[in-house]
């Protein structure tokens, strides 16, 4: 089965505070065991790395019950359920929901607050009744998708660029990733001229320039798809240049043949389609940089324990 979503958690978590105070920690634990949820599942992290898709739901599953007094925090990582949460309990509702939670007037503030914003603004509100995500999984989402755009709009300007400027780009978005030092002069060079026989560039894989990783780069149409002849031909341009490994990026894609060949030459050649071409930018700010950040906080319990 799939994760459920936290609002899918809300009661399974109001029932799990049924028999007095619990630690947040082995209601995440025991309702992994009852969902049968696999390895998988359970260890799913959210991008941030630093907490499980599932223990997140579990969180805000309490947090929206603790904002309708179902539930209350006793002390740090521990809470327990209220009078109204047993008496919730013992009308055997099927499930509990934003909705559902509506019912209670000190639920309101929490959840109205940004139709009240979306009223001065003049823009929707972003909490809905039947909304899946948790909140911090519809930033996450937004800015996915606000990169995902980001990236098709870097791609079509490298299309749209002189040759020679495709080639630069790529040895400055390696010397960005660290091969080679940190001055791109120094680190790299662009050829591309006549007599560099098929190689477009070279940057040296580490500051003392004791290897380096030759550079082909096809500024291809979106249709344009790379195949296993220049694969065999950037080899071939390696093998006299006396190179252990290639990078061959293309603004396009490559067939499955092509791919197929580079898997199995004697020389290691890694190959970078548009798509991973874009990512790449937008993970290493080149083509692109950071207009605003939003930061995602919580209480901080020491704080309060001091």
């Amino acid at each position: 089965m799939s994760i459920p979503d936290y609002q899918s958690l809300m009661l399974p978590v109001l029932v799990a505070s049924s028999n007095g105070e619990v630690r947040i920690g082995t209601v995440v634990e025991t309702l992994a065991d009852k969902l049968a949820l696999n390895p998988q599942e359970r260890s799913d992290l959210l991008p941030s790395g630093k907490q499980t898709v599932f223990a997140n739901r579990v969180h805000w599953a309490k947090s929206y019950l603790s904002k309708a007094q179902l539930i209350q925090s006793t002390r740090r990582g521990h809470f327990r359920i209220t009078p109204r949460g047993q008496s919730v309990l013992k009308s055997q509702p099927t499930h509990i929901d934003n909705k559902f939670l509506m019912q209670f007037q000190e639920f309101l503030p929490f959840f109205q607050r940004p139709n009240d914003v979306g009223e001065q603004t003049g823009q929707a509100p972003n909490l809905q009744e039947n909304q899946k995500q948790t909140p911090d999984e519809i930033m996450r989402l937004a800015a996915r998708q606000i990169e995902e755009a980001l990236a098709q709009d870097l791609i079509d300007r490298v299309r749209s660029a002189p040759p020679d400027f495709f080639e630069r780009l790529i040895v400055n978005l390696l010397v960005s990733m660290g091969y080679g030092g940190s001055r791109a002069d120094k680190a790299s060079r662009v050829l591309g001229r006549s007599g560099d026989d098929g190689v477009d560039g070279v940057i040296d894989q580490d500051a003392l320039g004791l290897d380096r990783v030759y550079i082909q780069a096809k500024r291809y149409a979106a249709g344009n798809t790379v195949g296993p002849g220049a694969i065999r031909d950037f080899f071939g341009s390696l093998d006299r240049h006396k190179a252990a490994k290639g990078l061959f990026v293309t603004t396009s894609s490559f067939s499955s043949s092509a791919r197929e060949t580079a898997e199995f030459l004697s020389k290691r050649i890694v190959l970078i389609d548009g798509n991973q071409l874009a990512s790449l930018m937008v993970q290493q700010n080149v083509g692109c940089r950071i207009e605003e950040t939003l930061q995602i906080k919580k209480i901080d319990e020491e704080f309060f324990e001091a």
